[in-house]
């Protein structure tokens, strides 16, 4: 009878006794049942994070396709972007030493114009200036009709020779 005053003794006859109701409920089909139940919702989880992974990896070789790609394209525009620049350079600079080329000869052009038309006038003027002291010269030395005469022969001839 000691061991009935014991504590220890009802807490072990009220755990079998609970043990024994929960086996007659069928708790532990109970228990079971929820164990499974979450043991197939990790597993389901666990497959639709690993079909998420390797979706995830297509796209991420899908992007690093197309970023390779994408870095090609942005080369070639980028080179032919220079060599364009590089040809449309060349034919300004063209452009521009033709056009220099065409001032250069139309400003030749003019001074040889302008040398020309100096070179005239200096030699219309000398001529106005020899038939001028020509005239004077001759006239005071001859005298008359004869004189007259020859001076305006000489005039006449002076100016045809020079001009």
């Amino acid at each position: 009878m000691h061991l009935l005053a014991d504590p220890e003794t009802w807490v072990a006859i009220a755990f079998v006794i609970l043990m024994g109701l929960f086996a007659y409920l069928g708790v532990h089909r109970t228990v079971l049942k929820a164990l499974d139940n979450r043991g197939e919702r990790i597993r389901s989880e666990l497959a639709e994070a690993k079909r998420l992974k390797e979706e995830a990896a297509k796209v991420l070789a899908d992007y690093k396709t197309r970023r390779a790609s994408a870095e090609r394209e942005a080369e070639e525009i980028v080179t032919s972007a220079k060599a364009e620049a590089e040809r449309i350079a060349a034919e300004a600079k063209a452009k521009m030493e033709d056009f220099v080329a065409r001032r250069t000869k139309a400003a030749e052009g003019k001074i040889a114009l302008a040398e020309a038309q100096a070179l005239a006038d200096v030699r219309s003027a000398a001529a106005e200036a020899a038939v001028q002291a020509a005239a004077t010269v001759l006239s005071q030395t001859v005298k008359g009709s004869l004189g007259e005469d020859l001076v305006a022969k000489g005039i006449a001839e002076v100016s045809r020779k020079l001009n």
